[in-house]
């Protein structure tokens, strides 16, 4: 691989600021001072250095995201903000997605990678990842409700869903609304809204906690996100390789 499309792909910066870079003699390979962007160099073997810093190899990148209220789950769009515009400056990068969607008033935790292959397997229905959600939602729910959430909800299209794992945590009587945790494993547009519709309720707020093995940070805050830590994409592989 030429030097300069190795600097390129690592985000050190565009093709004219490497040009510039290794006219100003501060790209190293093996120690020795790159002069020209043609240079050929073999990821994970050699070693390549930006002044002191060294510039390692990496082909996938993965991030989990706390997407906030009104941000979309798209890549690009001309009219409203997305998730990768969130992203700052040094860690953007052309190729990186979000992994499934999340809807514009429902915030919670986006796995954002550029790793294609694991992005099929987790929204894969052949593999079952579970996402969990905590929900306000109107009226007091009951042992009833959890009940036929596990026998599987049938939408007001006629939409048969698989069982769905439900957890009352508190009622509000005040504000007439319960709060309440729930798992699924299928994906459906606006699914969770739909199901709660389904028996005669309303879904107040909705945020997703958990994809798999992944969970969001207590700390961190809506329109942050951090990269992942290799024990977790390695869970993360696990799940979808058993």
């Amino acid at each position: 691989m030429r030097i300069d499309k190795f600097l390129h792909q690592m985000n050190i910066g565009t093709r004219s600021q490497i040009t510039q870079l290794i006219k100003k003699g501060v790209v190293t390979l093996n120690t020795h001072r790159v002069i020209s962007g043609k240079t050929q160099v073999t990821p994970g073997q050699d070693l390549v250095k930006l002044g002191e810093r060294e510039v390692a190899y990496q082909v996938h990148y993965y991030y989990l995201l706390n997407k906030p209220l009104g941000v979309i789950s798209a890549s690009t769009d001309r009219h409203q903000k997305t998730v990768m515009d969130l992203f700052n400056k040094s860690d953007y990068r052309s190729d990186l997605f979000p992994v499934g969607r999340l809807d514009k008033d429902t915030e919670g935790l986006v796995l954002i990678t550029n790793d294609g292959d694991l992005a099929h397997k987790l929204l894969s229905p052949a593999h079952h990842v579970k996402k969990t959600y905590e929900a306000t939602v109107t009226g007091k729910l009951s042992a009833d409700t959890i009940e036929e959430f596990a026998k599987g909800i049938t939408l007001k299209d006629g939409t048969q869903l698989q069982g769905a794992a439900l957890q009352i945590l508190n009622y509000n009587k005040l504000e007439d609304t319960t709060e309440v945790t729930i798992e699924i494993q299928e994906g459906k547009y606006h699914q969770i809204r739909r199901m709660f519709g389904a028996i005669g309720q309303r879904v107040v707020h909705l945020q997703r906690i958990k994809m798999g093995s992944l969970a969001i940070d207590v700390g961190l805050l809506p329109g942050n996100y951090r990269e992942l830590s290799q024990a977790e994409v390695d869970d993360l592989m696990a799940l979808t390789n058993a």
